[in-house]
Formats: C-alpha cells, structure tokens, sequence
C-alpha cells in the first residue's frame, strides 16, 4: 500500500514538472529572439543579400517576402471583386518607414497606389498579424496604431517570417 502511494506521489511530482517545463521552454526561446538567435538571423540574411548592412538586407527581405506572399487575384476565386495587392517598402527619413501599396483589378484596368508614412519612433516594434481562418488572407498590423497595415495571402508561416523580419526592420530603425 505505502508503495503503490510512494509511486501515485512521484509520478505526481514528474507530471507537474513536465506541465510546467512547457511554458518556461516557450517564454525561454520567445526571449532568445534578443541574443545569439537574431545575431544568427541577421548573419544569414547580410550573407543572402550579399550585404554588410542589416538594415538593407532586412529591407530587402521584407520587400522579398512581400513578393512571394503578395495576395493575387488568382487567390481570390469565388469574390465579387478580385484584385492583386501588391506592397514594398522604402526608408524614408531618420526613424520612418515608406510602404507603398498597390492595387490592381484582375482585369489590370484599374490601379490604385497608395503611400503610408510609418513613424517608428516610440512604437513597439513587434508586428503582430492575425490569420482567420475564414478569410483568404493574413492581416499584419501596424505597430503605431494597430490597425491593419497590410494583406498578404493566408499563410500562417510566411506571416510570421513575415513579422518577424518588419520587427527586425522596425527595431534597427529605431536605432537611428
């Protein structure tokens, strides 16, 4: 009897243990974006791009990653009015971010541009984005605000590579 309680004790112990390693492995690598992982992201990306500056291979990276995830009017089968929507993104002045968007009706006869001055000084820089799963698209959020930014075609990892290298972006812009 004692051994069969000895035994219900520990493997209490144990189960508690590997309840509570799940959330501190989490907040562990949420937080190793700051040290040797964003050194190593930074690194692969300047090698990609052929660069020695961060903030060209980041903007580089992001006007790529706008390309490849660009919400075409080929995605949007079944909606009544389809149309491509296409960003990139400039730097603009001492802390500012440029993003031009464009868009195109899917017969190509109508076409909007639009420009959007983002001041990142005093924001925070984390992008966050927002995946419905009813939707076609994924929406990232500006910083400054919150509100929608922009609209790439619904997928969840390009998304988040997406925010991650805007945040990376934001945070050497804001470097000076």
């Amino acid at each position: 009897m004692l051994l069969r309680l000895t035994s219900k004790v520990i493997s209490a112990v144990l189960l508690g243990g590997c309840l509570l390693a799940g959330p501190l492995y989490a907040a562990e690598s949420a937080s190793s974006l700051g040290g040797a992982e964003q050194d190593r992201y930074l690194a692969e990306l300047k090698r990609l791009y052929l660069t020695q500056d961060e903030r060209q291979a980041l903007l580089a990276h992001s006007n790529d990653l706008l390309k490849t995830y660009a919400l075409s009017a080929a995605y949007q089968v079944g909606q009544a009015q389809r149309q491509d929507l296409r960003y990139q993104l400039r730097l603009g002045g001492p802390g500012e971010l440029l993003l031009r968007e464009e868009i195109r009706s899917a017969e190509g006869a109508d076409v909007a541009v639009r420009n959007q001055r983002i001041a990142l000084f005093g924001v925070d820089p984390y992008i966050r984005y927002d995946c419905p799963t009813s939707g076609i698209s994924c929406v990232l959020f500006s910083p400054a605000d919150g509100s929608p930014l922009l609209s790439i075609v619904r997928d969840h990892k390009g998304a988040a590579e997406l925010a991650k290298a805007l945040s990376f972006l934001i945070r050497n812009l804001q470097k000076g």
